[in-house]
């Protein structure tokens, strides 16, 4: 009888900052997988509030915090299906809130089916409590003085609001 091979798979995405939507969604990759490496992707054509190096140091923080296992807290440049691969990844983790995540994240799939056929998507339904949240709204709140409690983690809330009010 030969042994289950790791299952391995990335979160990937901005988190600039982390969500409790995109904390539900971790929740449910790591009962679902192995070993779930979350990756912020650094992308050049945004401009984040938070570095690439503060992005992954509050996930790696709440991680730790939170005493998630099965974690790993990572960056990458490039291709996502080319970084999935190289840490040994056969799936790409993805949250849905609502039909507008849908129409894009089905352009993105098709993309990568073509580019790496080996590498699945799966994705996660937002919580209903969760499906109007996104970080830009978080980072408008912030920044304008507003509590962002109840929509960040708690472990990290503190961090993300205070950078929020100084922007």
């Amino acid at each position: 009888m030969s042994e289950n091979p790791m299952r391995v798979c990335v979160y990937p995405g901005s988190f600039d900052p982390f969500t409790v939507g995109h904390h539900d969604v971790l929740e449910h990759a790591v009962a679902m997988f192995d070993l779930v490496y979350v990756s912020v992707l650094n992308n050049g054509m945004k401009h984040p509030v938070f570095s690439v190096d503060e992005r992954v140091d509050m996930i790696q923080r709440m991680v730790d915090l939170e005493g998630i296992q099965k974690v790993v807290v990572s960056h990458f440049d490039g291709l996502l299906v080319e970084y999935a691969r190289s840490v040994g990844a056969s799936c790409i983790i993805r949250g849905l809130r609502a039909t507008m995540d849908f129409e894009y994240e089905f352009q993105i799939n098709a993309l990568n089916r073509h580019l790496a056929p080996d590498v699945d998507t799966v994705y996660f339904m937002a919580s209903p409590e969760h499906s109007f949240l996104s970080s830009s709204a978080i980072r408008e709140i912030g920044v304008l003085g507003g509590s962002i409690q109840g929509l960040v983690p708690e472990s990290i809330e503190n961090i993300i609001a205070e950078r929020l009010r100084k922007s």
